[in-house]
Order: C-alpha cells, then structure tokens, then sequence
C-alpha cells in the first residue's frame, strides 16, 4: 500500500515524466500518443531551460551607471496636443525597476516598423497589469507629435510613450546604430538608492543566429510567434506583421 502512494505521488508531481501525465483525446492514435510523449518531455525540458535562464537573468548584477538622466519629450497628461519635458529618472515613480522599448520609429522613417507596432499592440493592453510590479516605457526617435499621432491612430492609451530625439538614449543603449539606423532593443534599469544602474539588453540580437530563426531577442514579449509555434505550420518562412491587413 505505500508503495502505491508513492507511485501515486510520483505520478501526480510529474517526476516520472511524460508517460505519467494521463491525457488522452477522442480517437487519437497510439504513434501520436507516442510521439506527443516525445513532445512533452521536451516541453518539460524547455521549461526547466527556461527557468535555468531565467534565474541568471534574474541574478545577474547592477550594470554600469547610466551615463546622465536623459531628458525625452512625452505628452503632458491630459493634453493630446502638448509636450513635457521628462527625466529618466522620473519614469521610476514608485518602482525600482524600469522596462523601456526601443521602438523602430525614427524621423527618416516614412512609417514605424510594423513588427515592433505588432509587439506595442499586445504591449498596450498589457500594461495595466505590468505596471503593478515595474514601471514601462516605450522611446522612439521621432518627434513626440509624430509618436503621439501613430498611438493616436493605433488606439494605444495605457503606454507611456517618450521621445529621444533630444538625446542620445537609443545609440547609448542600443537602440540605435552609429548611422542612425533603428533597432528594436528592450533594456531594463534598476534604481539602487540615488543611482540608476543599466541591468539587461536584449543582446541576443546582436548575436549569432541560427539558419532560418532570426534573432528572437524580444519573443518573450511578442505573442504572436509564440501562438504560431503551436501550430502545425509553425512561424512559416515568409510571414511578417503588417501595420494593416485591410484590404
């Protein structure tokens, strides 16, 4: 008898692995049974890599001090058609850990990359709930009228939107080449008593790739890969975000 609780147990925590999770569908067959038990230990092995992962991001050090408090132009609160003057460290409010995305929208550009407004439109709905344990930010090159028009058009209202035309915050942290080219970087800072220190850039995008995968540096925050990759025909070769599909 407790032989069998312990086997009991064992099942139930998952320490047995796949073949112990008793799903089953109507009429499935036995090679997809055994191949989607093939499936589930590599998922269980993708989640423990990804907590892996995790915990070194989560332990890695304060970063160097941010060179100076950046000064972006934002909407002033109530008044779609005026500008504020913000420091970077007033984007902290009360949190000591601030996210900023670097968005592809610079003044050269005729339109904002259309895969980065995919990311802002998941982004933009999800703030309100970030927003409750970190502070968020989103910076573009172009001017703030320029940025505050697009959200506008976009019906985005929960992101904090800054302009870094003033300032050299993009090419600092990424965001931005030595030419001026855009690029989609998410970095995060901690505040430690009166010092903002950098914490983590999304450097994976300035690393090796794999044939046919792109960089992936900021799917953790982009849904609509992660949709896709449960599918049987995964990401596709092809396919990109378009800022409308009207038409």
């Amino acid at each position: 008898m407790a032989k069998a609780r312990r086997k009991q147990s064992a099942t139930s925590n998952g320490k047995k692995g796949a073949k112990s999770v008793p799903v089953r569908f109507p009429n499935e067959r036995g090679d997809y049974r055994r191949k989607r038990n093939a499936l589930l230990k590599a998922e269980m092995a993708l989640r423990r890599q990804v907590e892996k992962v995790a915990a070194l991001r989560r332990n890695l050090p304060a970063g160097g001090v941010v060179p100076e408090d950046y000064l972006f132009e934002e909407n002033a609160a109530g008044l779609f058609d005026s500008a504020k003057k913000t420091r970077l460290s007033e984007l902290f409010g009360d949190k000591d850990t601030l996210v900023i995305y670097s968005y592809m929208y610079g003044p050269a550009m005729e339109k904002p990359c259309p895969s980065c407004t995919s990311i802002l439109d998941a982004l933009d709905a999800s703030a309100g709930h970030i927003t409750q344990r970190v502070s968020l930010a989103v910076v573009a090159k172009s001017p703030i009228a320029r940025i505050r028009d697009f959200a506008r058009s976009r019906g985005w209202s929960r992101l904090r939107f800054l302009s870094s035309a003033g300032n050299t915050y993009n090419r600092d942290y990424r965001g931005e080449t030595e030419d001026g080219k855009q690029l989609p970087a998410l970095n995060v800072f901690v505040r430690r008593g009166r010092k903002i220190h950098h914490y983590y850039c999304t450097e994976l995008l300035f690393a090796p790739t794999e044939k046919g995968q792109g960089p992936r540096h900021v799917d953790m925050i982009w849904p609509i890969w992660n949709m896709f990759d449960y599918t049987p025909d995964g990401r596709g070769g092809t396919w990109q975000p378009k800022l409308s599909y009207a038409g």
